[in-house]
């Protein structure tokens, strides 16, 4: 662990932490607390007074620590994490402490992490309220006290008009909206302004359609489908059905304080280089479009381009990338693989068995763990969880990694009401246990995702606990490098750990490993698929008519196939180990023709062959056996002879002599007309 001092709570006695103290007796900030919060609040006090780093094992009350240590200007000392719900409330009787140190050690990562970089985001309270009726006009009316609020009516029915109305109200139907935060687009048909002189119901004037304008939030209570990919994910757009006044408070609440200066993370970096997914118009990967449940990505045409102001966070995109250009920065990569290795590793060192890791969202999964813990008999002690900010951002380098630090098992909790958006996680998934089978190993309930919200769902999910681990021996390792690099280092330490492991792993359609194969009878070396290839496994030599592939650079993106024009190329998903996968192999050669004239190689012999075969004899420019001698040719020597040929096309008669004003006087000296002068060669 880092130098950061540790305080421990019992909290009244409720957990049993005296092992987990002895433990960290050299790094507790003081003896184990039983009421921290209460009675023995001055220990907290002189902590926070000491000046060190502190680390405080308690969340709930967060708050009061949290105004006590802004008192003592010493806020960014302290840091909070929680073992009470995750790990001390749990059955009776059953050691934790083994999972209380590997918490404790997974909080302290946490606070060394890299920070992720944000973008400010203005909001000027501009706020579109689009709703139905009365419970339209009466949200609009309570905004109105924070926001410059602007009302559009899908419907006028039972609307009491105020005396006084704070803001301008128009009928219209929602066509299209887009943007997010601080910068909505908005198109309405049937548009029309309210008449002031509207008396028992809105009376508008003559509307029309496609009517823009921006803002800065939208409140939409019409109940409608809702106008926005993903609107769940979407900052600014704040949804609520009519019928629900719950929600409908909670919309207005948290609109209501959306005016200001903010900053967004920036979820996820791209690297265009590296991209697969477009060359030449044709289409190669689009892993990322398919699996961005927000429309925040978008063809380019070469490349894609990604939306921050609408991008959610769901790291979708970066689990599923093959090549690593678009990379997850919250947590980055580095970090989050570190915290796993740590958590596993800790937990073993101090004694832990049969660990399970469960991979939870902080704010789903959290609430979910604190009822399993409130009203049941907890987490089990061998359960391991790990918060995100999105299970999706899952990717099988974090899964095969686990498995390589210890885990027996993964279990992924998630968001039921996000169920529809976890395709690119299943893929995932199933994409490690073709690895974990082609290896040797049982894939049975090794990984399973569970989208409830049910604390007995996932009680009975942890529950299972049998079997062995896939490694005898943890292995650990940096995760410094590009996505493929960390990743070939977590594969090849789960091969080196399954003793019945092939060298070659075979692996379903669409894996982002594996090989290309090139039918040398049809391919005619004209090095389209060398200049298509986006990760450099492909390359030509420029002695030799070759083309050679270095498989750990094969992303399976297709390109190359899809730009061959003697479709001659065939994709072979599957994981090589074996050291000769990073070095180049000759896929296809041929001898190189040489010039009949200077010698000198300049294409292949087959292909001369064969444009011989099909122009020699058969064409009007390659007819007798010095014209079909051109085709063996260089360029340089081929307009050489051309140019010397008797019938050549590319010479001329001689360019005709000027005349001058001598020619025409002595034309007039020897007697002749001008019309004898013009017709003189």
């Amino acid at each position: 662990m880092s130098a950061s001092r540790i305080l421990l709570c019992n909290c009244y006695k409720t957990m049993e932490l005296e092992k987990a103290g002895q433990s960290l007796s050299d790094r507790l900030q003081a003896p184990v607390c039983t009421e921290l919060c209460r009675g023995e609040l001055s220990v907290f006090e002189d902590a926070v007074n000491s000046g060190e780093p502190m680390l405080v094992a308690c969340t709930q009350e967060a708050p009061l620590f949290q105004e006590i240590a802004e008192e003592a200007d010493a806020a960014d000392l302290v840091h909070f994490t929680n073992i009470r719900e995750t790990a001390g409330w749990t059955k009776k009787g059953t050691a934790a402490t083994a999972k209380i140190l590997a918490l404790l050690e997974d909080a302290v990562l946490q606070e060394q992490s890299q920070p992720t970089p944000a973008k400010p985001i203005e909001s000027d309270g501009l706020c579109l309220v689009y709703g139905a009726g009365q419970a339209a006009l009466d949200a609009a009316l309570q905004l109105e006290e924070t926001l410059s609020v602007t009302l559009v009516l899908s419907s006028a029915d039972d609307v009491v008009l105020p005396s006084v109305l704070p803001f301008p109200v128009f009928q219209g139907k929602l066509k299209t909206l887009t943007g997010s935060l601080g910068a909505f687009q908005v198109t309405l048909d049937n548009y029309a302004p309210m008449l002031p002189s509207s008396r028992a119901r809105p009376e508008f004037l003559m509307p029309r359609d496609g009517a823009r304008s921006t803002c800065s939030l939208v409140v939409d209570l019409s109940g409608e489908t809702p106008p926005l990919t993903a609107p769940h994910r979407r900052d600014g757009y704040f949804r609520a059905e009519p019928s629900d006044p719950v929600r409908i408070a909670a919309v207005l609440h948290e609109a209501s304080e959306m005016v200001g200066e903010f900053e967004k993370p920036l979820y996820v970096s791209y690297r265009e280089d590296i991209c697969a997914h477009s060359h030449a118009g044709k289409t190669g990967c689009s892993k990322c479009l398919d699996a961005c449940p927000a429309g925040a990505i978008t063809s380019t045409g070469e490349n894609v381009a990604i939306d921050a102001g609408i991008c959610g966070g769901c790291g979708s995109c970066a689990a599923n990338c093959p090549t690593g250009a678009i990379t997850y920065q919250y947590p980055y990569r580095a970090d989050l693989l570190t915290r796993i290795q740590a958590l596993l590793s800790t937990y073993g060192a101090a004694g832990g068995k049969s660990p399970v890791l469960l991979v939870h969202s902080a704010d789903h999964g959290g609430a979910v763990i604190n009822a399993l813990a409130r009203f049941g008999d907890g987490l089990p002690a061998n359960v391991l969880p790990l918060s995100l900010h999105a299970v999706t951002a899952l990717g099988h380098d974090a899964m095969v990694t686990a498995f390589t630090a210890g885990a027996l098992r993964i279990v992924i909790l998630c968001d039921p009401e996000h169920s529809d958006e976890l395709a690119p996680l299943e893929a995932e998934a199933d994409l490690t246990r073709a690895l974990l089978e082609g290896m040797g190993h049982d894939s049975a309930n090794r990984i399973e995702i569970v989208a409830d919200s049910d604390p007995d769902a996932l009680a009975a999910a942890v529950g299972d606990a049998a079997g062995a681990r896939i490694v005898s021996e943890v292995h650990r390792f940096s995760p410094v490098g590009g996505k493929r690099d960390v990743v070939r280092m977590a594969i090849s330490a789960l091969h080196a750990a399954s003793p019945d492991a092939p060298e070659i792993v075979p692996l379903p359609e669409n894996a982002p490993y594996g090989r290309i194969t090139v039918a040398s009878d049809g391919c005619t070396l004209c090095l389209s698929c060398v200049s298509a290839c986006p990760a450099g496994a492909l390359s030509d030599n420029p002695d030799r008519p070759q083309v050679s592939f270095i498989e750990t650079a094969c992303v399976q993106c297709g390109l190359c196939q899809t730009t061959c024009p003697e479709k001659v190329i065939t994709l072979e998903p599957r994981f090589n180990t074996a050291a000769s996968a990073m070095q180049a192999v000759i896929l296809h050669e041929e001898e190189p023709a040489n010039c009949v004239s200077c010698g000198k190689p300049f294409g292949t012999r087959s292909t001369i062959e064969r444009i011989k075969s099909k122009l020699g004899g058969q064409h009007h420019m390659f007819r007798s056996d010095e014209q079909i001698r051109l085709i063996e040719m260089c360029d340089d020597c081929r307009i050489d002879a051309q140019w010397n040929m008797d019938d050549s096309l590319l010479r001329s008669g001689s360019r005709p002599r000027i005349r001058t004003t001598e020619d025409y006087l002595n034309a007039d000296k020897q007697g002749l007309s001008v019309d004898d002068f013009l017709k003189e060669d």
